[in-house]
């Protein structure tokens, strides 16, 4: 997904890697994200990210999110295909929401799609995509 940030300054991976695959789309569908049962997301303009060989990943907008379920954290990844990732932790008892959400808040222009949208590690929220 993306790597620890060390401090020093990063370019833009399609400077080296020009053919890298990465694809950008609307989805289509409905997608509704849950964490512990409780609706956090709910969204029909989603976006599906299509990278290399990984597994496609949804992005929500965020005003399909209820951000007020959220808290920032002080935790960043880098991508050298998207920048720097933020992250947020869910605010629910009784389960690991720690760092579940994460946004390109100034991605490259390659993915500049990406601003304002938010997208949820499937390990640790219910992710429920309506059929086509």
């Amino acid at each position: 997904m993306g790597q620890l940030m060390s401090g020093k300054e990063h370019t833009s991976g399609y400077e080296s890697h020009p053919g890298h695959l990465l694809r950008l789309m609307p989805a289509g569908r409905r997608v509704r994200v849950r964490f512990n049962g409780e609706l956090l997301a709910d969204s029909t303009r989603a976006l599906e990210l299509f990278e290399a060989e990984y597994a496609p990943v949804f992005y929500l907008p965020r005003d399909d999110v209820k951000m007020d379920l959220l808290t920032p954290t002080e935790s960043v990844t880098w991508c050298p295909f998207k920048g720097q990732a933020s992250y947020w932790s869910i605010d629910a008892a009784g389960a690991d929401g720690q760092d579940a959400v994460w946004s390109y808040e100034d991605p490259f222009v390659e993915m500049a799609d990406l601003q304002n949208y938010m997208s949820f590690y499937p390990n640790k929220v219910e992710i429920e995509v309506a059929p086509a």
